[in-house]
């Protein structure tokens, strides 16, 4: 279906703030330089974890990272190829170059999507949905991204907090906006939750202090805040064992994931925002302690450690932090970072640019050279919204079990080989048709998209569903835990149902054939009724 246009330019989330928070307002006062050194720490800051990290991203998933964590002070030149960074680096140069914090969700979303750089999980989703005309909020709803629930948003929500020093309030407003791009409930909250962490550290000393005054950013009764509660209740019982904790995360989240819920690897914000959490509340502060805790936790180490250490950055200031770790920078800092035009320094040029202009727009001022900040508190004040909430795997369909499915027409067999030897079940032409059987409250079908992807239309239980198609402008869905969610219904009554896939004689005109890659098919149950897979 053609999504319906919907533009939420990000001024209004400023001037909505500031309406409703000039009563009683405090102000604190923080100078130029001072304001400058904090965000110089806070892209430092990211680009260190995301280095110390990224030699680990995902090779402990469900169990702690044991290994030895290398740091040599060059490494921090290969952050310039990192797309935690280069992607947001993206938003936020839209913003400069367009109309600042007036630019329209719409147009981030346009330059994001028409990026040449690769997108997976949500960000990918929110792109085809994009092309496929399903614009911001609905481009980030779970109708529309199985995905709503990853990291994606999380961990480019960085630069929102950094604009938005001693105002978590216009932050997470801000991320409310910008993360529906890819995002809903704990998907969205993640990044709410991080960039008022950034938002408070400017004018807070303790990292333990703005884990927990950041968590009133998000709805208390929201998965995501559960997790952070979790961590900090672990904390406050136990505050030098973190494995313990970590144990208590993983067996009530590890599993969560409905994503990729047939491996241990889990791309959830929930579970690793609350190893952005232990590294901060265990780390004591410290930036080595706080990146080594965050990478020890596991799964997407490069993606956690890079934002808690941005929130050390921000409250030590660059200055602070060890040589050890920035003596490289000035040797890179006007090198551009990958698909964009944007060094370190620019990055630090374009944040304090923005920053002033959102200090002033909150009713702050400037006066030889000293900003004075009108101070806001975390506070949600939005309905809770929970995606897929009670749902896990109950059982999978897999191309190699064909008595599970029928086949109707020309399908033939695909693998990726390179290390991807999974089965798929591709059509060849329009007609084809793919049929099964499940019980259960909900189902995915996984597969890839690709330059000669069809379109099919999706029948449940005898009713068509949802028109979807396979094309994209490169292969998508290559490796297990990237595999693409074709088309999806969670809400399902319990019971059997059939689901039905046929082929239909149209395609995007920049498609070369009618295929449609099938690879499995998963269904869920409520997490009451579930049995194991």
């Amino acid at each position: 279906m053609k999504g319906k246009k919907i533009v939420l330019p990000l001024f209004l989330a400023v001037a909505m703030l500031f309406s409703c928070t000039t009563e009683r307002q405090q102000y604190a006062t923080i100078s130029k330089s001072e304001l400058n050194n904090k965000i110089k720490g806070a892209w430092a800051g990211k680009m260190i974890g995301v280095m110390m990290g990224i030699g680990m991203e995902f090779k402990a998933a469900g169990v702690t990272f044991e290994d030895s964590i290398p740091w040599y002070p060059e490494m921090i030149e290969r952050a310039l190829l990192e797309d935690d960074i280069y992607g947001q680096l993206t938003f936020m140069s839209t913003m400069v170059k367009n109309q600042g914090m007036q630019t329209p969700v719409t147009k981030l979303a346009e330059i994001f999507a028409n990026a040449d750089f690769n997108l997976c999980h949500a960000n990918l989703q929110a792109r085809k949905n994009f092309f496929d005309g399903i614009m911001p909020p609905l481009s980030g709803a779970p109708e529309y991204n199985f995905h709503a629930n990853d990291i994606d948003f999380q961990i480019e929500s960085d630069y929102i907090g950094f604009i938005h020093p001693g105002m978590p309030q216009s932050a997470t407003l801000m991320a409310d906006s910008v993360g529906r791009i890819m995002a809903y409930g704990d998907g969205l909250y993640g990044g709410m939750f991080v960039s008022a962490m950034h938002a408070m550290a400017f004018f807070e000393t303790d990292a333990r202090t703005v884990v927990k005054k950041a968590l009133k950013a998000i709805p208390a009764e929201s998965g995501y805040a559960k997790a952070i509660h979790t961590v900090i209740d672990g904390y406050e019982t136990d505050s030098v064992n973190w494995r313990t904790t970590w144990q208590k995360v993983e067996d009530a989240w590890g599993k969560s994931d409905v994503c990729v819920p047939y491996d241990p690897f889990n791309i959830d914000a929930t579970i690793n925002g609350a190893y952005i959490a232990m590294g901060l509340l265990f780390g004591g502060n410290d930036m080595t302690r706080t990146i080594e805790i965050a990478i020890r936790c596991g799964q997407d180490t490069d993606c956690n450690a890079a934002n808690a250490a941005a929130v050390l950055g921000i409250i030590h200031g660059y200055d602070a932090i060890a040589d050890e770790y920035k003596s490289h920078i000035p040797e890179m800092a006007d090198k551009p970072f990958l698909y964009t035009d944007i060094s370190f320094n620019k990055a630090v040029e374009y944040t304090q640019a923005l920053a002033e202009e959102n200090i002033l727009a909150n009713g702050g001022s400037i006066e030889e050279g000293t900003f004075k900040v009108p101070l806001q508190s975390a506070q949600f004040s939005g309905k809770l919204e929970q995606a897929f909430a009670n749902k896990t795997m109950d059982r999978m369909i897999r191309m190699t079990e064909g008595e599970k499915y029928k086949l109707e027409g020309n399908w033939v067999d695909f693998s990726y080989g390179d290390g991807d030897n999974d089965l798929y079940k591709v059509s060849t032409s329009s007609g084809d048709v793919f049929e099964t059987t499940f019980n259960g409250t909900g189902f995915s079908v996984l597969g890839s998209y690709n330059t000669d992807g069809g379109t099919a239309m999706a029948y449940i239980d005898g009713e068509p569903f949802r028109e979807f198609n396979c094309y994209h402008r490169t292969e998508a869905g290559k490796w297990n835990g990237n595999r693409q969610h074709l088309v999806h219904k969670m809400d399902l009554e319990p019971g059997e149902h059939t689901l039905k896939i046929v082929v239909l004689d149209k395609k995007e005109s920049a498609s070369t054939g009618h295929k449609i890659y099938i690879e499995r098919v998963i269904a869920y149950k409520n997490t009451d009724t579930a049995s194991n897979p």
